[in-house]
C-alpha cells in the first residue's frame, strides 16, 4: 500500500486511497468491528485509519496485524471484553415496548460500572478518595492497566512504525485543552514510535479513567473536543484523492425525548455525535469553492493567467477528489444513556451484526464508488438511510 504517491486526476473512488474513520463510543464499538467484517469481505482494505477513543482501539488492533488476522483479533477483543451478565433476558424476541430488555441492559450496565470490564478496566482498589490527592490514582474511579496488557497482546506495534499501514489517534491535553493526533507517519519523521499509551490516552475518558502521560504532558480522551478524526485527514492529506469510510457511533438526530433517561440519551448523542454532517458539509463547501477558483484561474488570459496572484492561488487551491461515504449506527428503541458502557455479550453481538448488516446492504449500492458527474471534489454519502442508503447528502 502507498502512502505517499500522488494521484493521477483521473481516479476513481474505487482507486483512491482507503481511508477507515471510526469515532468513539464505548461499548458501541464491536458496531465498527462488523463493519470492518463485512468491508474487509467486500475487498475493503484500508491504507488509512483514523480513530478516536473505542474507535483508536479498533483502529490499531486493524493497523497492527495482517489483513487475514484482523476480524479474529477484533472477535478476540470484543469477546473478551463483553463482560458475564447476572441474567439473560426472556424471552429473547424484545417486546414492543422495550421494557425488560431496558431493564436487561441497564442491570448489565450497573454490573459492568461495579465491576469492570476483563482486559479493559478494574475498579480501584481502594476507590480514588482514599488515594493521596494528587495522585494519579485519585483522579479515576478506573485502572486501565488491563488495557494495555490487551493491547500488548493483540496489536503489533513493530508493525504499525513500520508504517504498513497509516494510524492516527487523537487526544486531548489536560492543561493545554489542546488537541493532538499521534500519527505514526508524523513519529516516524521525529524518531519516535507510536505505543499502546497513545491509543489508552485516546480513550481515557474523565472521570472514569484516568489521563496517560506521553512526553511529560496528561492527555484524556479525544472525544472531549471532537468525536471524529475526520478534520484531521482531511486537513492531513490534500494531494492524493481520497475513499473515507466513515462509521459513527453517535447520531445528531432523533427524537424527542420522552422521558428522563430519553433525555440523557439525546443528550450524549448530541454531544458525541460531533456535528459530523456539518464538518463534511463545511468541507464538501470548501472543496467546491476551490475548484470553482481553479476552473475561473484556468478561463483567464494567458497573460493573466501568469500572474503572481494567478499562481499563488492556483497553488493553494490544489485540490484532490474526497468522497465520505458515511455510515451511523441508529440505536434501538430499548437502548439509554448506558449503551455506550453496556459491555455484556448480548450487546456486543447484537452491535457486531449491526455493523455487518449495515455494510452488506451499503454494498449493493455502489454509486459512490463512481466519480460523480457533477464534477464536485468532495461527495458525501448517507448511508444510514434503509430505504436508500446511497442517498448523496
Amino acid at each position: 500500500m502507498t502512502l505517499t504517491s500522488d494521484t493521477a486526476s483521473t481516479t476513481t473512488p474505487a482507486q483512491a486511497q482507503r481511508v477507515l474513520v471510526l469515532q468513539g463510543g464505548g461499548a458501541l464499538g464491536s458496531y465498527q468491528a462488523g463493519a470492518y467484517q463485512a468491508l474487509s469481505h467486500s475487498g475493503f482494505e484500508p491504507d488509512w485509519i483514523a480513530g478516536i477513543s473505542i474507535g483508536s482501539v479498533n483502529a490499531a488492533i486493524i493497523a497492527g496485524n495482517e489483513p487475514s488476522q484482523r476480524v479474529n483479533k477484533l472477535k478476540e477483543f470484543w469477546q473478551m471484553v463483553s463482560s458475564p451478565v447476572p441474567w439473560v433476558p426472556v424471552p429473547v424476541a424484545v417486546p414492543k415496548d422495550g421494557r425488560q430488555r431496558e431493564l436487561f441492559n441497564e442491570t448489565n450496565a450497573v454490573f459492568v460500572a461495579t465491576f469492570g470490564a476483563p482486559g479493559f478496566f478494574a475498579p480501584r482498589v481502594p476507590p480514588a478518595p482514599l488515594w493521596p490527592k494528587g495522585s494519579p490514582e485519585s483522579q479515576s474511579y478506573y485502572d486501565t492497566s488491563p488495557l494495555r496488557r490487551t493491547l500488548e497482546r493483540l496489536v503489533d506495534f513493530d508493525r504499525i512504525n513500520d508504517l504498513k499501514c497509516r494510524l492516527s489517534v487523537g487526544a486531548v491535553g489536560v492543561t493545554s485543552g489542546n488537541f493532538r493526533y499521534f500519527d505514526n507517519v508524523e513519529l516516524n519523521r521525529l524518531g519516535k514510535r507510536l505505543g499502546p499509551e497513545h491509543i489508552m490516552a485516546s480513550g481515557a475518558l474523565p472521570p472514569g479513567f484516568p489521563s496517560v502521560v506521553i512526553d511529560g504532558e496528561h492527555y484524556w480522551d479525544g472525544g472531549i473536543a471532537s468525536n471524529t478524526p475526520l478534520d484531521y485527514v482531511l486537513d492531513a492529506e490534500t494531494r492524493n484523492d481520497l475513499l473515507i469510510f466513515q462509521v459513527d457511533l453517535f447520531s445528531a438526530r432523533g427524537p424527542l425525548p420522552k422521558t428522563m433517561l430519553d433525555a440523557a440519551e439525546r443528550e450524549k448523542d448530541i454531544r458525541f455525535s460531533s456535528r459530523t454532517r456539518m464538518t463534511t458539509d463545511k468541507n464538501r463547501q470548501l472543496h467546491n469553492t476551490r475548484k470553482a477558483v481553479l476552473d475561473l484561474i484556468d478561463k483567464l488570459p494567458d497573460h493573466l493567467r501568469d500572474d503572481p496572484s494567478a499562481v499563488y492561488l492556483r497553488e493553494a487551491t490544489r485540490e484532490n477528489t474526497v468522497t465520505v461515504v458515511h455510515l451511523i449506527y441508529k440505536s434501538k428503541h430499548y437502548e439509554t444513556n448506558s449503551k455506550d458502557y453496556d459491555f455484556s455479550h448480548v450487546a456486543m453481538v447484537e452491535h457486531w451484526e449491526a455493523g455487518v448488516r449495515d455494510v452488506h446492504r451499503s454494498m449493493r449500492h455502489k454509486d459512490w464508488l463512481e466519480r460523480p458527474q457533477s464534477g464536485e471534489t468532495m461527495v458525501t454519502y448517507d448511508l444510514s438511510d434503509a430505504e436508500n442508503p446511497s442517498k448523496k447528502e
